[in-house]
């Protein structure tokens, strides 16, 4: 996916994108009447919001602990190669209970999101998975006690 960052977006297409990321569900003769705009002028900006990259999909959002992935954790990973390479980064994407890849700054290389369903769980996912990345050097698991915020849901601006 490619996003161009010199996409200039207004207050409606703005407010579009807060009442859609509300509600991913919402129609677009309700998105119209919201923004007191034709319906088929709400529908051509969404599609060039999607066609732009600015949109990237839609999803549900589900309870971890209803599909029994009770256990977040934080692992932080140095890796041997280079600042730059994309390959560890891309073998950790594979992984199935992945939920998110960041290259990060500092003493560490990658930031990684996991939910396993136990700690159980999560040292098999360390011992076939993590231990078989070869550029690895070190991991350092952090486990989530207790979420009091989590959000994927960006602000944004009223411009």
């Amino acid at each position: 996916m490619i996003f161009d960052n010199n996409i200039t977006l207004d207050h409606i297409d703005l407010a579009i994108l807060r009442l859609m990321q509300e509600n991913a569900k919402i129609s677009n003769v309700a998105l119209a009447q919201e923004l007191g705009l034709a319906p088929s002028a709400v529908l051509e900006r969404v599609k060039k919001l999607e066609k732009k990259h600015v949109i990237t999909g839609y999803t549900a959002t589900i309870n971890p602990v209803a599909v029994n992935l009770k256990l977040l954790a934080f692992i932080s990973m140095k890796a041997s190669h280079s600042i730059g390479c994309t390959d560890t980064a891309n073998d950790l994407a594979k992984i199935k209970d992945v939920q998110e890849v960041h290259v990060i700054a500092g003493e560490d290389c990658y930031l990684v999101k996991i939910r396993t369903a136990d700690s159980a769980s999560l040292m098999a996912l360390m011992r076939d998975s993590f231990s078989k990345i070869p550029n690895i050097t070190s991991i350092r698991t952090t486990i989530v006690l207790e979420t009091v915020k989590e959000q994927s849901h960006l602000v944004i601006p009223e411009k």
